[in-house]
């Protein structure tokens, strides 16, 4: 039996230890039936510091979902990684130790990555834990273990000989601060103060000259072309001359292409490779020379002349001033322009030629559209977020990354041809910088040397394999095909992630399953939002307004900050904001309160009893919850927790606590009332089956001290019995009830004090009873009358947007004649003043009053008199 106050700090810790010494989560062993199955492809965190409060919000509505599912007799495979390879690791390394992935040999800098990275994965796993998420932790990977490293290898091969992957020197997007090829999906607008410098240009060959607006001024040395617009008749006469480029002296072709924005500047573009995607769009279209003036760090080149070896930005002052002394800068303003910056670290992206793997996608965007449209969402409104990003494409998938820490590809090239050598499935995984290929020499020329490929994959290209990693995904060299080692988790019954990524690991898992098993690997997606601070703006250390768990839970206990987090709507951003804990808090004390006077009142409870023999309020209770299962499930099937908590919550705290309750201990305090007894007990058991999701710890701490030494976690999801009743009657008694508690209340009675009389002009057939005994009533009535009240107006509220402007001056006299009640109500019109308002232009108020014996209680279904 529970006893005395609620202690959650000891229960909570108490059964996050036993649920995983039990193994209670754990999925089974050997086959099992895939109409049973409920699988979760769980985002891997990626292990870039500590966890953060968007960890909880985000694992506990898959909590939420796996527990349901798991008491709904679903085998529930609910596992968890680590996304431990790649920038964000690499960065996190660096930070810890204070060194640069530069200055290590690569094998010996991935060594130092693991070492980093395992300390926060204990820590990780300790806290996950300690959230009591029902996480199988024997389904735990690390997409930089090498079972994970073979897996993202196998991929590469797959697409290779499938034709969906190809290497290419291209221009490709690039970051100088990290140093490495990103693909587009990395990249966000940035809203950034800059200048446009006008520029003149000469024209080869005479006098004339031109000029050009640009913010890049250090682009100068790259520059290849001038554009016009094909409709520019005021430069028209420039198109197939050459243009000299100030302070650099090359001539470049005037071109016209429709592509050129005549809004924007002087109507005439320069186009340098690269500065952005039009001048990669002209430089292929026009075929135009390469001139690399930017390089990997930042730096200029060479071709820069006489800037060679600044930053670009010292290069971008050093060329405005000397622009300026040369006469050719003609102006300079202030402007606020979008710039396309990494988003991991906000520097300002550049476009350089590249020899870099891509994966295939522009050829395919309808498909994977089709495929989204077949998934389920969650919310339904995130789906257009997936349909934007297809069809705003630019580019393929560039997989390829110049770091330190990732998983190499399995390449070798030729030193002579430079013919692609793969390795064979069965050696993977390998690192090409230290094992040797799969042949002694080229199939194409016969050479024997060949060089190492030393780009590693994208991060992407490994995390987008989630579905496959947990499902087993390998070759079989016997059938010479790729299988799945547990086809029954495939394809995934649910996707949950952050609406932020959804065109990084969502977008990018359709590609690569679909490209891999013909199939779509989720059957649905459930798309969380963001935690924001309390002022609803996004948590950022910079800005120094983040909440870390530990904080919150040295305040609050884990079920209270679950409470919370089933507050908002799946999708929506959620603000952190106490009151929502607090909240959580007080419904925990009233749920251990409730069920101590439950199970001091129900120690003869019988264990079944006839429906048919249930008292009226009894039968009401019961088929009430009925209504209230159906909701919940129905709320929790969609994913809207936030609907499910707060229904549950009301009808457990003023239908059964406030009112029922009260009812049914008065009677099983009178004498032995075994209806009572036994809906008094199913309804407590029922909702601690409800409750259980969204109250892990504080449910089972009840559950096994009052029912069973079975988790309650184990328990079948409650369904609906089945009972009728007269709901209306029932919620009216209700009603009546808390009505005549108020007046006792307000005329400071003790809910003890008898009433001599009740009249109550409402139906609740069958419900006198119950009405009478817990509030004392002596004599009570009911009747379907009306009873005898007139209504009373009590004033009139003009609505002035309207009666302003239309009768202006006189609005005066108006409100003066209703000051004095001087007014006729004639129809729908009101007449005062000696003008007539229409229905839309004045409110009629009412009160009721009652002039018989006794006084008046209005409540909801019913009026009641009380004589006393």
């Amino acid at each position: 039996m529970p006893s005395g106050e609620y202690d959650p700090e000891t229960v909570e810790a108490n059964w996050q230890e036993r649920w995983v010494d039990e193994d209670l989560y754990a999925y089974p062993e050997g086959a099992v039936d895939p109409d049973t199955v409920f699988s979760i492809d769980s985002p891997p965190p990626t292990v870039s510091g500590s966890l953060h409060w968007g960890h909880v919000y985000g694992f506990t509505l898959q909590d939420f979902v796996a527990r349901f599912n798991r008491m709904r007799g679903e085998e529930v495979y609910f596992p968890f990684g680590y996304d431990d390879n790649g920038i964000a690791s690499e960065l996190l390394t660096e930070e810890e130790l204070g060194i640069k992935h530069q200055d290590y040999e690569r094998r010996e800098f991935q060594k130092l990555c693991r070492e980093v990275t395992s300390k926060y994965e204990t820590e990780f796993t300790e806290k996950m834990q300690n959230l009591g998420i029902s996480i199988d932790w024997d389904q735990t990977y690390q997409t930089i273990s090498p079972e994970v490293q073979r897996i993202s290898q196998l991929s590469f091969v797959d697409l290779y000989e499938k034709d969906r992957q190809y290497r290419q020197r291209a221009p490709a997007i690039w970051c100088p601060e990290c140093e490495t090829a990103i693909s587009q999906v990395e990249t966000e607008d940035d809203e950034q103060g800059s200048h446009f410098h006008d520029i003149e240009f000469g024209v080869a060959d005479s006098d004339d000259s031109f000029v050009i607006s640009t913010t890049r001024p250090e682009l100068l040395p790259a520059c290849v072309a001038v554009f016009v617009h094909p409709d520019d008749d005021e430069n028209e006469h420039l198109v197939g001359q050459e243009a000299e480029v100030p302070l650099f002296g090359q001539t470049v072709p005037i071109l016209e292409d429709e592509r050129v924005d005549l809004e924007t500047g002087t109507g005439l573009v320069m186009c340098c490779t690269f500065g952005d995607q039009n001048d990669i769009e002209w430089y292929q279209a026009h075929d135009l020379d390469l001139r690399i003036a930017i390089d990997e760090s930042g730096t200029m080149t060479e071709v820069a002349d006489d800037y060679a070896g600044l930053s670009s930005d010292e290069a971008r002052e050093a060329i405005v001033s000397d622009l300026d002394e040369a006469g050719a800068l003609l102006d300079k303003r202030a402007i606020t322009h979008t710039v396309n910056v990494h988003e991991r670290c906000g520097t300002s992206v550049e476009f350089l030629v590249k020899d870099q793997w891509y994966i295939k996608l522009l050829d395919k965007r309808e498909e994977y559209l089709e495929a989204g449209e077949q998934m389920e969402w969650f919310p339904d409104k995130m789906f257009t977020r997936y349909k934007n990003w297809i069809e705003g494409l630019q580019w393929d998938w560039a997989i390829s990354r110049q770091r330190s820490s990732g998983i190499p590809f399995p390449v070798w090239y030729c030193d002579e041809c430079e013919h692609v050598v793969v390795a064979e499935r069965e050696d993977l995984p390998v690192d090409p910088l230290s094992d040797d290929p799969p042949v002694d020499s080229c199939p194409e020329c016969g050479h024997d040397e060949f060089v190492a490929e030393d780009d590693v994959f994208d991060t992407w290209a490994t995390s987008s394999l989630t579905p496959l990693i947990n499902a087993g995904w390998d070759w079989n060299p016997e059938t010479e095909e790729m299988e799945l080692e547990r086809d029954e988790l495939y394809p995934f019954d649910m996707r949950p992630q952050g609406h932020d990524i959804i065109s990084f690991w969502l977008f990018h898992t359709v590609v690569k399953c679909y490209e891999h098993t013909g199939e779509v690997p989720f059957d649905s997606v459930m798309i969380n939002g963001m935690v924001l601070d309390k002022n609803r703006e996004k948590m950022s250390k910079s800005v120094g307004n983040v909440v870390s768990p530990d904080e919150v839970l040295e305040k609050f206990p884990v079920d209270a900050a679950r409470y919370w987090a089933a507050g908002s709507a799946v999708g929506d951003d959620l603000p952190y904001q106490e009151k929502g804990l607090v909240a959580g808090e007080k419904l925990m004390r009233k749920l251990w309160n409730a069920s101590k006077l439950v199970d001091s009142l129900t120690e003869d409870a019988p264990e079944a009893f006839d429906h048919d023999d249930l008292k009226t309020l009894d039968r009401w209770l019961l088929a009430s919850m009925d209504r209230e299962i159906e909701y919940a499930t129905e709320k929790l099937e969609n994913r809207e927790f936030s609907k499910a908590r707060d229904s549950l919550r009301s009808f457990f705290w003023h239908t059964f606590c406030d009112d029922y309750l009260e009812i049914a201990k008065q009677r099983l305090r009178e004498g032995d009332d075994p209806s009572a007894a036994y809906t008094l007990q199913t309804a407590h058991e029922r909702f601690l089956t409800l409750f259980a999701p969204i109250l892990a710890h504080i449910t089972e701490e009840l559950w096994r001290e009052m029912y069973s030494s079975e988790s309650v976690h184990d328990q079948p999801w409650p369904e609906p019995l089945g009972l009728d009743a007269d709901f209306e009657a029932g919620e009216t008694a209700m009603a009546v009830v808390g009505a005549l508690r108020k007046y006792k209340s307000d005329a400071q009675l003790s809910m003890n004090a008898p009433l001599d009389e009740v009249e109550v002009y409402g139906n609740v057939d069958g419900f006198e009873e119950d009405i009478s005994g817990v509030m004392h009533v002596e004599s009570l009535s009911s009747t379907d009358e009306e009873p005898p009240i007139e209504s009373v107006i009590s004033g009139i509220d003009l609505d002035y947007a309207v009666v302003g402007p239309e009768f202006g001056s006189k609005v005066p006299d108006i409100e003066a004649a209703l000051a004095q009640d001087d007014y006729e109500l004639v129809g729908d019109e009101l007449h005062v003043a000696g003008v007539e308002l229409g229905p839309d232009m004045f409110e009629v108020n009412e009160e009721r009053t009652y002039t018989g014996e006794g006084e008046f209680v209005e409540t909801e279904g019913a009026l009641i008199i009380v004589k006393n």
